[in-house]
């Protein structure tokens, strides 16, 4: 089915409801990817070297879980949808005032600040989008649902190579702080929540049964009665974020150092690269529809393994970005069906934090992936990362797939009702 017959089988609040979810993971990650394109600039602004500017990402990546905690407890309390307007202001302030920070220890506070605010993001909005659409066609808008982050990625770069050399002020209207200016323009989708989204049927219902009283505060409890079951979601996501981590972080470094390619064309093979994200998330989320996720995960994380040489050992630009296309097609596909799968893993009492939660120390434990990558092709491959971004692939896709495959699926649980 295509997307446009996907989305006229819902109901208008249904569909108000997917598109400022998918909209606030897009946006959250657009004003993400807005330091990465832009820390030469801001390294020479602060008169620093660019490794102490890339400090930023890890504290922002670093302070996730917390947010994935603190907004999903939230929206166990007061709901998702007020959590999510709460989330998407905070990102959208803490962005603005990076832009504003007068120096690299401030500007460093703001970026973990802002960190805690995209820690919450996917997990709440994954649940009221979830907890809202039917069970059936879940796994296409979870294809969907996830790709936003590349959608981000891609409107970072176009924003950048479009406005960035044109401006030339001084002081606070530099170019790269104008940029974060106009990363703080998601604030303006909180009043699309407020008066074209409604509350999740599920929270409701709950809070129905409790005659009308506000959930009580998210109780430590829940996380203990549900460990096991938590558990496996960290170390699954773990493995994920890994997968993605390794086929990402270092392969622009790569294209540039191992093969010669300049900027323009490093540029080229990571865009094809992000139209195969986007095609093989939405690709194997719908296919976990007929398969089932945990057959989907596994088909499109195996599937990695022979696009290996062509990835990784191919030279000239054409054959590389095919490689960066098919790659990611199996990467991005495994992923696409992570939204539907977290939340129908995760229990209705918990389901607002336990997939972001899980999701955001997944990418704590994987932070350092980069450094480590970079240290092996220093001590055993001479400094190439080709056979180190080979090896990565080879060992990670086959635990990704192995852990899916011995964990548990709960494909079609009904979330839009209260859940014991």
């Amino acid at each position: 089915m295509s997307i446009v017959t996907e989305l006229r089988a819902l109901t208008r609040t249904q569909r108000a409801t997917f598109f400022a979810c998918f909209l606030g993971w897009t946006l959250d990650a657009f004003d993400f990817f807005l330091l990465t394109v832009c820390l030469k600039a801001i390294a020479a602004d602060f008169h620093v070297g660019i490794k102490q500017v890339a400090e930023a990402l890890f504290w922002t990546l670093a302070m996730r879980p917390v947010g994935a905690f603190l907004f999903g407890a939230m929206a166990e309390k007061w709901g998702r949808r007020p959590t999510l307007m709460i989330n998407i202001i905070c990102f959208s302030v803490f962005e603005l005032g990076s832009a504003f920070a007068p120096t690299l220890a401030s500007f460093m506070v703001l970026r973990a600040l802002f960190g805690v605010a995209m820690g919450g993001e996917w997990g709440v909005g994954a649940a009221l989008a979830f907890e809202t659409l039917p069970a059936k066609g879940r796994g296409f808008f979870s294809g969907v649902l996830q790709e936003g982050y590349v959608c981000g990625n891609l409107l970072s770069a176009a924003v950048f190579g479009l406005l960035f050399s044109h401006l030339h002020g001084t002081g606070l209207l530099t170019g790269w702080r104008v940029m974060f200016m106009i990363g703080a323009a998601p604030a303006l989708l909180a009043f699309y929540l407020r008066f074209k989204v409604e509350e999740s049927p599920a929270w409701l219902a709950a809070r129905a049964e409790k005659q009308g009283k506000v959930a009580a505060p998210f109780e430590w409890a829940l996380v203990w009665k549900y460990l096991p079951t938590f558990l496996y979601l960290v170390v699954l996501m773990t493995a994920f974020t890994s997968f993605s981590h390794g086929t990402q972080d270092l392969y622009p470094t790569f294209l540039q150092k191992d093969r010669g390619f300049p900027s323009g064309t490093t540029g080229f093979v990571i865009v094809i690269g992000s139209l195969g994200a986007l095609s093989g998330g939405i690709l194997f989320g719908t296919l976990s529809e007929r398969f089932g996720r945990k057959r989907a995960i596994v088909i499109a994380a195996l599937l990695a393994l022979p696009m290996i040489p062509l990835w990784a050992y191919s030279h000239g630009p054409v054959a590389m970005a095919a490689g960066g296309f098919l790659m990611q097609l199996a990467v991005q596909g495994a992923w696409g069906v992570i939204p539907a799968h977290l939340n129908e893993l995760s229990p209705g009492p918990v389901r607002a934090v336990f997939p972001g939660l899980a999701y955001q120390l997944g990418n704590l434990l994987s932070s350092k992936n980069g450094p480590f990558q970079e240290a092996l092709a220093t001590k055993y491959a001479g400094g190439m990362l080709g056979p180190v971004l080979a090896g990565t692939v080879v060992v990670v896709s086959i635990v990704v797939a192995a852990l899916t495959a011995a964990g548990p699926e709960a494909k079609g649980t009904v979330m839009t009702v209260a859940e014991d």
